[in-house]
């Protein structure tokens, strides 16, 4: 069943006390909206901040796929869900292009977090070089083909679109753009694993703003978003729940 979602990714931003006071505050500006799912990927080292209060859906920004170990700085599925966490984004286009995330190192975190009973958002999407060269569309299919190998669950995912010269730039995809490669991924999806695709979220992430969240959302295939700089305030990222919630 496809659910309408807003994530906010807050990568390495906000600090204990604004993050104190967005989670006192968020709450009350979305209380009346029941149709959208709010969720919230803080740092880790904050991750204590929402587990000591029950109204916010949150999870890990990254994960490491082996249980325990010596593995200086990594976090654990079983250390994500000591915290509370139902949710944890895997293969974010930082985590693939600054830390040289590859598909078979995603592949293994989403089969870890999936055994662990963590509901992964598996990031996809291409650079401006390779969308410049036409091979958007094969990139794609590589990343999920490679990605989800030896996965059957393929309900639990949510899959976000992210094109990767739109992440941080300013820049952002026309709604058609956006929804013809939401389109491809669903298509993918379906053949992978017969028909299945029509029952994930697919969310699109890419400089997602209150200025352009209502023309996204009005695409077929686009069930909601995975949102940057606009989610670290919480009256901005209400309204693009509210906005989703009036389409």
């Amino acid at each position: 069943m496809r659910e309408t979602i807003v994530a906010g990714n807050w990568k390495m931003n906000l600090n204990s006390l604004s993050i104190m006071d967005f989670i006192k505050d968020f709450p009350h500006l979305v209380e009346d909206i029941t149709e959208v799912k709010n969720i919230i990927f803080p740092s880790s080292v904050y991750l204590y901040l929402f587990k000591e209060q029950n109204t916010i859906l949150y999870g890990g920004q990254n994960v490491h796929f082996e249980e325990k170990g010596a593995f200086t700085a990594e976090i654990s599925p079983g250390m994500l869900r000591d915290m509370g966490c139902k949710y944890v984004i895997i293969g974010h286009s930082e985590r693939r292009h600054i830390f040289g995330e590859n598909n078979d190192l995603l592949n293994k975190k989403l089969i870890s977090v999936l055994n662990n009973n963590l509901n992964p958002i598996y990031c996809i999407g291409e650079t401006l070089e390779e969308r410049k060269s036409n091979k958007a569309f094969e990139v794609l299919k590589k990343q999920l083909v490679e990605g989800l190998k030896d996965i059957e669950n393929i309900e639990k995912l949510i899959i976000a679109y992210e094109p990767v010269w739109a992440i941080g730039t300013g820049e952002t995809a026309t709604p058609e753009i956006a929804q013809e490669a939401h389109k491809f991924i669903r298509t993918t999806l379906n053949e992978m694993q017969s028909n299945r695709g029509e029952n994930i979220t697919v969310l699109y992430g890419g400089s997602v703003k209150p200025q352009n969240a209502k023309s996204l959302i009005k695409m077929q295939d686009i069930d909601g978003f995975l949102v940057g700089g606009a989610s670290l305030v919480p009256e901005t990222f209400a309204q693009i729940t509210r906005i989703i919630r009036e389409d």
